[in-house]
């Protein structure tokens, strides 16, 4: 079968790999749509993605969807052709966590992630034409929902992981800064979760259109015009230290910002004053836990993702795709790939 195989920094190749057979309470699926994350293009572009550092070659993808084709031994409650995407996420170990951590299974210490080189062996992701998967990852995608919008319940999880970080929307206003694929997602989750006003900000026009068509009722060209002030609750989803100064100061005082933009693991200047002295409560947001299960079920009542799927290439132009995403003066926000038989 054919993969997107990461070897090293710049250097990323479809390759042929051995077709996968499903173990004991395995399946193997045909995969048909993955979206390109940021931390698929950090692995090709760096050969990293913030700690974790790729020493073999990789197969990329976390954000995918595809059909059953193989059941292994002992899976009960999954057919062949049925559409499913994923729970990425795998603990490592006996899965147990301290009571004051009870369901948040993303703080767990070790955990193998599709596409991740966090542990050594690396966990391939699913950009491939096939995957063996662990039965209990698996998702069926309900009725309504296809594999092309079903792939980015993932990055729907992580927007409303992030959402549900605070209490009740219900009615309020909220900023979203940074209006990339994670940010424009989380513009949708708010409006969902019944936030009353939703204004997006960022400093391409391009993101901002598709902020707008998620759902967000005002948008702020942050090249051009300053935040909005004295917003109570605010989502910083650009993960840019430079942003963090203005972000702070147009919360209100007292209110609360959500890190959901990852941050550098390295040493970087930014502006916190405002912190102290406004009082703000920071929190910080990490992947989900089970949000994947509520994001499917936000796809089947009809949240829509479709205008953030600008760009679709198929598996063997992933180079292209990749430069594509990676190149915000393409206008493309989330850029997929068609990894099979999948149709858009």
């Amino acid at each position: 079968m054919r993969a997107v195989v990461v070897h090293g920094a710049d250097d990323l190749r479809v390759d042929e790999v051995p077709d996968p057979t499903p173990g004991s309470g395995e399946v193997v699926v045909a995969m048909e749509w993955g979206g390109i994350c940021g931390s698929d293009l950090a692995y090709w572009r760096h050969g990293r993605s913030g700690t974790a550092v790729l020493r073999h070659p990789m197969v990329l993808g976390h954000e995918v969807a595809g059909r059953v084709a193989v059941l292994g031994t002992g899976v009960r409650g999954l057919e062949v052709g049925q559409p499913v995407t994923f729970q990425p996420a795998q603990l490592v170990g006996d899965g147990v966590l301290p009571d004051r951590l009870a369901g948040r299974s993303n703080l767990y210490p070790q955990v193998r992630y599709f596409g991740s080189a966090a542990l050594d062996p690396h966990t391939d992701g699913g950009f491939s034409e096939l995957r063996a998967v662990r039965a209990e990852q698996v998702r069926p995608l309900p009725d309504g929902v296809d594999t092309r919008r079903g792939a980015l319940a993932e990055p729907l999880a992580v927007a409303l992981h992030a959402v549900g970080r605070v209490s009740d929307l219900t009615g309020r206003t909220v900023l979203v800064n940074g209006a990339g694929p994670i940010g424009s997602l989380v513009v949708a989750a708010a409006k969902f979760a019944g936030a009353g006003t939703v204004i997006a900000a960022d400093v391409a026009s391009s993101s901002l259109l598709v902020a707008k068509a998620m759902g967000a009722d005002d948008v702020v060209d942050a090249s051009v015009d300053p935040l909005p002030q004295d917003v109570e609750l605010v989502f910083e989803a650009s993960g840019a230290p430079a942003a963090l100064g203005a972000v702070l100061r147009a919360t209100a005082k007292g209110g609360t910002v959500v890190q959901v933009g990852n941050l550098p693991g390295t040493a970087a200047s930014a502006v916190l004053g405002d912190l102290v002295t406004r009082e703000l409560t920071w929190i910080g947001s990490y992947r989900f836990s089970e949000e994947v299960d509520d994001a499917i079920a936000a796809l089947a009542a009809g949240l829509d993702v479709d205008p953030l799927m600008t760009h679709t290439f198929d598996l063997d132009d992933a180079a292209e795709a990749m430069r594509v995403a990676g190149d915000r003066s393409t206008g493309s926000s989330k850029v997929m790939l068609r990894l099979g038989s999948g149709t858009a």
